[in-house]
């Protein structure tokens, strides 16, 4: 800006993006190295938050700088400052282990993105999460190509009302990380990622359907002009939270990277989320160039992407059932109950686990679903299969079907197979050890097919104990009120997780002395009376 040179210009933001190449992977992948795992939502929605308050800033200074005279000289100067401070800050990073420090790095692009590809595929989560990101910046790209535009000709407005609308986008994203950060307690809520994309399929339909339905002032608005018109005020507050479900939407799978990708690799896994981030965006101004070509007008071009964004929501259920059932145990256990956890630390975040749980009702298995932080495959009788409510549920969630060695032997090997699978990949399973829900409210036996898996494997066994479902409707209590609602008025669940037990001081017995322990034990006329 100084010495007004175009060229000069170009090859500084060649290099401002160079370095921003570098900083987006590094920003991402050690946060899990610097934060406990229950913060590392709070840390991405953090790291949301100050990005969009920095482009929001950004904004508004330079819109502001382009009316003072001395621009050229104010702008570049603002820059400089700008880095400095960036420089004295990046200071107080704590400084981590490098990933991988014998990697070579190839100057070639095409095969060091296709290895970035592989690298991303080897975990079914993480490419899944990869693919929503690049969507979420797909989406956000169109809407902001078409935004100015649709401001200045379809309302008529001046470029205050465009600064306007992009700072509401912004706060909008911002906010939306902070409430998705409230409302993850603790834990990377991939539940919410279902409600951010409806929320913003539904707001961009509204604002289409307003935009169609309004009569345009035939006089340019400022700011103030617009919000004195009800379509005006609609628009706005569509697209605020439009943007809140989309900072809603997009923390989750930020964080579900950080969290299921191999620590080594991590920083590969985000630069090559970020090659496809910017691919995509490429895309949507590639194809909104064509939708104008064939004729589209600037609401309908929203319609388009608001459809697109429903039919990829529909695809996330389909293809990833994990986020969809997130959702729906997120719902139970946030609105239709008051859940508690104790001792969701004793869960170890690493190795074959085998969570043992108390069998009170049939929704036992949504609820840990929705609260256990490590993925987990649950094990069930096979005749819950039969319910036709619950089979399509438990398809989506690939639960493991089980039965007894009189009943269907070749099911019960099948399980056992797919149990040893999934702990020989050092993953997680939950089983029911006693075999079917209770119909008096206590604890029954165990069957003995757990300890010959903790024997074969070599498992750590987390005993789990949950109270309060006993008296609903979901269990096979005779005393269930169903001319009741089924979660009796924001009935209270306590899940408490105790602690966990080796393999080599793993027995039956142990096992369902501990499990007896956390659960609220009483005389069956007390359970009763505790469940009305």
């Amino acid at each position: 800006f100084y010495f007004d040179s175009f060229a000069l210009l170009m090859l500084v933001l060649f290099f401002m993006g160079l370095q921003s190449a570098f900083f987006g992977p590094l920003k991402y992948s050690i946060i899990p190295q610097i934060l406990p795992e229950e913060k590392l939502t709070e840390g991405t929605a953090y790291i949301e938050l100050g990005t969009f308050i920095a482009i929001l800033l950004g904004l508004i200074v330079g819109g502001l700088s382009t009316t003072h005279p001395a621009v050229t000289k104010m702008v570049g100067l603002g820059l400089v400052t700008v880095a400095l401070l960036g420089y004295f800050f990046s200071r107080g990073v704590r400084e981590v282990e490098v990933g991988q420090p014998d990697l070579v790095l190839q100057w070639n692009p095409v095969p060091s993105i296709k290895s970035l590809w592989n690298i991303i595929s080897e975990r079914v989560a993480v490419k899944n999460s990869v693919l929503a990101i690049s969507w979420f910046w797909f989406f956000g790209a169109g809407i902001l190509t078409v935004l100015p535009v649709f401001g200045k000709e379809t309302l008529n407005s001046d470029q205050g009302v465009v600064t306007f609308f992009m700072a509401l986008f912004t706060i909008g994203i911002a906010v939306g990380s902070i409430v998705c950060e409230k409302l993850s307690f603790e834990r990377v809520e991939i539940g919410l990622v279902p409600i951010g994309s409806m929320g913003m399929t539904l707001f961009l339909l509204d604002i289409f359907w307003t935009s169609t339905h309004m009569v345009a002032s035939s006089e340019v608005l400022g700011i103030s002009q617009l919000l004195a018109t009800d379509y005006g005020i609609r628009i706005s507050i569509d697209l605020f939270l439009l943007s809140i479900f989309g900072g809603v939407f997009i923390v989750p799978l930020y964080t579900l990277i950080q969290q299921r990708s191999d620590p080594k690799s991590r920083s590969q896994v985000i630069a090559g989320n970020n090659v496809l981030n910017a691919f995509y965006m490429v895309v949507a101004s590639i194809m909104i160039i064509g939708l104008y070509a064939t004729g589209f007008e600037h609401p309908h071009v929203f319609l388009v992407l608001a459809l697109m964004n429903a039919a990829v929501a529909i695809y996330i259920h389909f293809a990833v059932p994990e986020f969809t059932l997130r959702f729906v145990a997120w719902i139970l256990s946030h609105f239709l109950y008051r859940l508690e956890v104790e001792g969701d630390k004793n869960i170890p975040h690493q190795g074959p686990v085998i969570l043992a749980c108390n069998h009170v009702s049939f929704i036992d298995w949504l609820i840990l679903f929705g609260t256990v932080k490590r993925p987990a495959r649950f094990v069930m009788y096979y005749k819950f299969f039969e319910i036709p409510i619950l089979r399509g549920l438990f398809r989506q969630a690939k639960v493991i079907p089980i039965a007894g060695a009189r009943e269907n032997l070749d099911i019960l090997k099948n399980a056992y197979e797919a149990m040893e699978n999934e702990l020989v990949e050092q993953e997680v399973i939950c089983i029911f050890p006693e075999g079917e829900i209770t119909k008096d409210g206590h604890l029954l036996p165990f069957k003995p097919g757990i300890a010959k898996m903790v024997e074969k494997t070599g498992a750590t066994v987390v005993p789990l104990g949950l109270n309060g479902l006993w008296g609903s409707i979901f269990s096979k209590s005779p005393q269930r009120k169903f001319r009741r609602a089924p979660w009796s008025f924001w009935r209270k669940i306590e899940l408490r997780i105790g602690t966990p037990i080796s393999a080599e001081n793993f027995s039956l017995d142990v096992l369902r002395g501990q499990v007896g322990d956390l659960l609220d034990e009483r005389p069956k006329e007390n359970q009763e009376s505790k469940a009305d």
